[in-house]
Protein backbone atom coordinates (compact mmCIF):
# COMPACT_ATOMS: atom_id res chain seq x y z
CA UNK A 1 0.00 0.00 0.00
CA UNK A 2 1.10 3.52 -0.72
CA UNK A 3 1.63 4.58 2.90
CA UNK A 4 3.34 1.40 4.08
CA UNK A 5 6.84 2.44 3.02
CA UNK A 6 6.84 5.75 4.84
CA UNK A 7 5.44 4.16 7.95
CA UNK A 8 8.37 1.75 7.85
CA UNK A 9 10.87 4.55 7.32
CA UNK A 10 9.50 6.94 9.88
CA UNK A 11 7.74 4.65 12.39
CA UNK A 12 4.69 6.90 12.29
CA UNK A 13 1.13 6.53 11.11
CA UNK A 14 -1.76 8.86 10.48
CA UNK A 15 -5.15 7.95 11.92
CA UNK A 16 -8.28 9.72 10.80
CA UNK A 17 -10.93 10.48 13.38
CA UNK A 18 -13.59 9.89 10.74
CA UNK A 19 -12.48 6.58 9.29
CA UNK A 20 -11.77 2.97 10.22
CA UNK A 21 -8.03 2.33 10.03
CA UNK A 22 -5.17 4.59 8.97
CA UNK A 23 -6.06 6.60 5.91
CA UNK A 24 -4.17 8.56 3.26
CA UNK A 25 -4.53 12.32 3.10
CA UNK A 26 -7.67 13.43 1.31
CA UNK A 27 -7.17 14.73 -2.21
CA UNK A 28 -10.70 16.08 -2.61
CA UNK A 29 -10.65 19.70 -3.61
CA UNK A 30 -11.90 22.27 -1.16
CA UNK A 31 -13.03 25.73 -2.28
CA UNK A 32 -9.58 27.10 -1.42
CA UNK A 33 -7.54 24.34 -3.07
CA UNK A 34 -9.67 24.53 -6.21
CA UNK A 35 -8.53 28.10 -6.81
CA UNK A 36 -5.61 28.98 -9.04
CA UNK A 37 -2.26 28.70 -7.33
CA UNK A 38 -0.47 31.82 -6.25
CA UNK A 39 3.09 32.35 -7.52
CA UNK A 40 4.42 31.24 -4.13
CA UNK A 41 2.76 27.86 -4.60
CA UNK A 42 4.42 27.12 -7.92
CA UNK A 43 7.18 24.53 -7.95
CA UNK A 44 9.54 23.53 -10.73
CA UNK A 45 11.88 20.58 -11.28
CA UNK A 46 15.08 20.95 -9.30
CA UNK A 47 18.48 21.35 -10.93
CA UNK A 48 19.45 18.07 -12.59
CA UNK A 49 22.72 17.73 -10.68
CA UNK A 50 21.05 18.38 -7.34
CA UNK A 51 18.16 16.04 -8.17
CA UNK A 52 20.60 13.27 -9.07
CA UNK A 53 22.54 13.74 -5.83
CA UNK A 54 19.41 13.72 -3.67
CA UNK A 55 18.09 10.66 -5.48
CA UNK A 56 21.34 8.76 -5.00
CA UNK A 57 21.55 9.66 -1.29
CA UNK A 58 17.95 8.72 -0.47
CA UNK A 59 17.89 5.51 -2.48
CA UNK A 60 21.15 4.37 -0.90
CA UNK A 61 20.02 5.29 2.62
CA UNK A 62 16.74 3.39 2.21
CA UNK A 63 18.05 0.64 -0.03
CA UNK A 64 16.73 -1.98 2.38
CA UNK A 65 13.19 -0.65 1.95
CA UNK A 66 13.63 -0.50 -1.85
CA UNK A 67 12.74 3.18 -1.91
CA UNK A 68 12.75 4.84 -5.32
CA UNK A 69 12.71 8.58 -5.96
CA UNK A 70 10.14 9.54 -8.56
CA UNK A 71 10.80 13.30 -8.77
CA UNK A 72 12.62 16.20 -7.11
CA UNK A 73 11.22 19.72 -7.24
CA UNK A 74 11.90 23.14 -5.76
CA UNK A 75 9.58 24.53 -3.08
CA UNK A 76 8.83 28.16 -2.19
CA UNK A 77 11.31 27.76 0.69
CA UNK A 78 14.92 28.23 -0.36
CA UNK A 79 17.00 25.14 0.39
CA UNK A 80 13.99 22.87 0.92
CA UNK A 81 13.09 20.39 -1.82
CA UNK A 82 10.00 18.35 -2.49
CA UNK A 83 10.77 14.69 -3.16
CA UNK A 84 8.17 12.22 -4.38
CA UNK A 85 9.11 8.68 -3.41
CA UNK A 86 7.68 5.22 -3.90
CA UNK A 87 3.89 5.17 -3.62
CA UNK A 88 3.55 8.87 -4.59
CA UNK A 89 4.49 9.94 -1.07
CA UNK A 90 5.56 13.58 -0.74
CA UNK A 91 8.41 14.42 1.63
CA UNK A 92 10.79 17.36 1.97
CA UNK A 93 14.58 17.33 2.35
CA UNK A 94 17.42 19.80 2.59
CA UNK A 95 20.02 20.17 -0.18
CA UNK A 96 22.21 17.41 1.31
CA UNK A 97 19.36 15.04 2.19
CA UNK A 98 20.57 14.97 5.78
CA UNK A 99 17.17 15.94 7.11
CA UNK A 100 13.66 14.93 6.07
CA UNK A 101 10.32 16.55 6.86
CA UNK A 102 7.03 14.68 6.56
CA UNK A 103 3.80 16.65 6.80
CA UNK A 104 1.91 19.51 5.20
CA UNK A 105 3.70 22.51 3.74
CA UNK A 106 1.16 25.30 4.11
CA UNK A 107 1.01 28.66 2.33
CA UNK A 108 -0.10 30.88 5.21
CA UNK A 109 -1.23 33.71 2.94
CA UNK A 110 -3.68 31.56 1.00
CA UNK A 111 -4.24 28.98 3.78
CA UNK A 112 -3.62 26.19 1.29
CA UNK A 113 -1.71 22.99 1.87
CA UNK A 114 0.79 22.73 -0.98
CA UNK A 115 1.39 19.13 0.06
CA UNK A 116 -2.27 18.24 -0.27
CA UNK A 117 -2.49 19.92 -3.69
CA UNK A 118 0.54 17.98 -4.89
CA UNK A 119 -0.74 14.71 -3.47
CA UNK A 120 -4.08 15.26 -5.19
CA UNK A 121 -2.28 15.76 -8.49
CA UNK A 122 -0.14 12.65 -8.02
CA UNK A 123 -2.88 10.34 -6.78
CA UNK A 124 -5.68 11.01 -9.21
CA UNK A 125 -7.61 7.89 -10.13
CA UNK A 126 -9.24 7.33 -13.52
CA UNK A 127 -12.84 6.81 -12.42
CA UNK A 128 -13.71 5.30 -15.79
CA UNK A 129 -11.29 2.41 -15.21
CA UNK A 130 -12.95 1.29 -11.96
CA UNK A 131 -14.64 -2.12 -12.39
CA UNK A 132 -18.09 -0.80 -11.51
CA UNK A 133 -19.65 -4.21 -12.15
CA UNK A 134 -17.90 -5.40 -8.98
CA UNK A 135 -19.64 -2.77 -6.85
CA UNK A 136 -23.03 -2.74 -5.17
CA UNK A 137 -24.83 0.00 -7.08
CA UNK A 138 -27.51 2.25 -5.60
CA UNK A 139 -29.32 4.91 -7.62
CA UNK A 140 -31.11 7.56 -5.58
CA UNK A 141 -33.54 9.87 -7.34
CA UNK A 142 -32.21 11.05 -10.69
CA UNK A 143 -28.77 9.53 -9.99
CA UNK A 144 -27.05 12.53 -11.60
CA UNK A 145 -24.10 12.78 -9.23
CA UNK A 146 -21.70 9.84 -9.07
CA UNK A 147 -19.32 8.55 -6.42
CA UNK A 148 -17.52 5.29 -5.69
CA UNK A 149 -16.96 4.24 -2.07
CA UNK A 150 -14.60 1.62 -0.66
CA UNK A 151 -16.47 0.49 2.42
CA UNK A 152 -16.39 -1.99 5.30
CA UNK A 153 -19.77 -3.34 6.49
CA UNK A 154 -18.62 -3.23 10.12
CA UNK A 155 -17.01 0.22 10.00
CA UNK A 156 -19.08 2.68 12.08
CA UNK A 157 -17.95 5.62 9.97
CA UNK A 158 -19.06 3.83 6.81
CA UNK A 159 -22.48 3.46 8.43
CA UNK A 160 -22.53 7.14 9.29
CA UNK A 161 -21.70 7.95 5.69
CA UNK A 162 -24.58 5.76 4.55
CA UNK A 163 -26.91 7.74 6.80
CA UNK A 164 -25.87 10.86 4.90
CA UNK A 165 -26.33 9.20 1.51
CA UNK A 166 -29.88 8.37 2.58
CA UNK A 167 -30.60 12.13 2.66
CA UNK A 168 -29.65 12.58 -1.02
CA UNK A 169 -31.95 12.16 -4.01
CA UNK A 170 -29.63 12.89 -6.92
CA UNK A 171 -26.80 10.39 -6.69
CA UNK A 172 -25.50 7.05 -7.98
CA UNK A 173 -23.32 5.26 -5.42
CA UNK A 174 -20.95 2.40 -6.29
CA UNK A 175 -20.00 0.56 -3.10
CA UNK A 176 -16.85 -1.57 -3.33
CA UNK A 177 -16.52 -4.01 -0.45
CA UNK A 178 -13.26 -3.48 1.43
CA UNK A 179 -13.54 -5.18 4.84
CA UNK A 180 -10.52 -4.62 7.09
CA UNK A 181 -9.93 -7.96 8.78
CA UNK A 182 -7.57 -6.74 11.49
CA UNK A 183 -10.25 -4.35 12.74
CA UNK A 184 -13.41 -6.29 11.91
CA UNK A 185 -12.80 -10.07 11.74
CA UNK A 186 -16.36 -10.86 10.64
CA UNK A 187 -16.63 -8.14 8.01
CA UNK A 188 -15.45 -10.15 5.00
CA UNK A 189 -17.98 -12.92 5.60
CA UNK A 190 -20.67 -10.30 6.11
CA UNK A 191 -19.72 -8.56 2.85
CA UNK A 192 -19.87 -11.87 0.99
CA UNK A 193 -23.29 -12.67 2.47
CA UNK A 194 -24.63 -9.27 1.43
CA UNK A 195 -23.33 -9.75 -2.10
CA UNK A 196 -24.96 -13.17 -2.35
CA UNK A 197 -28.43 -11.90 -1.45
CA UNK A 198 -31.07 -11.80 -4.19
CA UNK A 199 -30.99 -7.99 -3.93
CA UNK A 200 -27.52 -6.95 -2.73
CA UNK A 201 -28.36 -3.24 -2.82
CA UNK A 202 -31.38 -3.65 -0.57
CA UNK A 203 -29.41 -5.92 1.77
CA UNK A 204 -26.52 -3.46 1.93
CA UNK A 205 -28.65 -0.40 2.68
CA UNK A 206 -30.80 -2.31 5.20
CA UNK A 207 -27.70 -3.39 7.13
CA UNK A 208 -25.77 -0.14 6.89
CA UNK A 209 -28.68 2.22 7.57
CA UNK A 210 -31.07 0.15 9.67
CA UNK A 211 -28.84 -2.56 11.22
CA UNK A 212 -31.02 -5.25 9.67
CA UNK A 213 -28.98 -8.44 9.44
CA UNK A 214 -29.42 -10.20 6.07
CA UNK A 215 -30.93 -13.67 6.04
CA UNK A 216 -28.27 -16.41 5.72
CA UNK A 217 -27.83 -17.59 2.14
CA UNK A 218 -25.60 -20.11 0.41
CA UNK A 219 -22.14 -18.96 -0.55
CA UNK A 220 -21.81 -17.71 -4.11
CA UNK A 221 -19.16 -16.42 -6.46
CA UNK A 222 -18.41 -12.93 -5.23
CA UNK A 223 -15.85 -10.17 -5.86
CA UNK A 224 -15.07 -9.28 -2.25
CA UNK A 225 -11.48 -10.57 -2.28
CA UNK A 226 -10.95 -8.83 -5.62
CA UNK A 227 -12.30 -5.48 -4.43
CA UNK A 228 -10.24 -5.72 -1.25
CA UNK A 229 -7.16 -6.19 -3.42
CA UNK A 230 -8.22 -3.31 -5.67
CA UNK A 231 -8.46 -0.99 -2.68
CA UNK A 232 -4.95 -1.95 -1.59
CA UNK A 233 -3.59 -1.44 -5.11
CA UNK A 234 -5.09 2.05 -5.14
CA UNK A 235 -3.38 2.80 -1.83
CA UNK A 236 -6.47 2.78 0.37
CA UNK A 237 -5.95 1.39 3.86
CA UNK A 238 -8.93 2.88 5.64
CA UNK A 239 -12.65 3.09 5.13
CA UNK A 240 -14.69 4.80 3.93
CA UNK A 241 -12.66 6.12 1.01
CA UNK A 242 -14.55 8.02 -1.67
CA UNK A 243 -13.45 8.25 -5.30
CA UNK A 244 -14.95 11.08 -7.33
CA UNK A 245 -15.41 11.15 -11.12
CA UNK A 246 -12.69 13.79 -11.56
CA UNK A 247 -10.15 11.40 -10.00
CA UNK A 248 -9.85 13.01 -6.57
CA UNK A 249 -10.36 10.97 -3.41
CA UNK A 250 -11.54 11.64 0.11
CA UNK A 251 -10.69 9.53 3.12
CA UNK A 252 -13.22 9.36 5.92
CA UNK A 253 -16.77 10.34 6.69
CA UNK A 254 -18.13 13.86 6.31
CA UNK A 255 -21.67 15.01 7.14
CA UNK A 256 -24.20 16.85 5.02
CA UNK A 257 -24.20 19.45 3.58
CA UNK A 258 -20.39 19.27 3.24
CA UNK A 259 -20.63 15.79 1.72
CA UNK A 260 -22.90 16.95 -1.07
CA UNK A 261 -20.73 20.00 -1.74
CA UNK A 262 -17.64 17.80 -2.08
CA UNK A 263 -19.38 15.38 -4.41
CA UNK A 264 -20.77 18.19 -6.58
CA UNK A 265 -17.40 19.95 -6.72
CA UNK A 266 -15.54 16.81 -7.79
CA UNK A 267 -17.69 15.54 -10.63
Amino acid sequence: MKQKLLKTLLSASLFSLTACGPTPVSSAQTPESAQAKTPAAESTPADNTLAAALTAKLEKTYEGQKLKVQSVRDTPIKGLYEVVVTGNQVVYVDADANYMLVGDLVDINTRKSLTEERSAELNKIDFNTLPLDLAIKEVRGNGKLKVAVFSDPDCPFCKRLEQEFAKMNNITIYNFMMPIAKLHPDAQQKAEQIWCQSNPTAAWTAWMRENKVPQPVAACDNPVAETMSLGEQLGFNGTPTLVFPNGHTQSGYSPMPELQKQIEKNQ
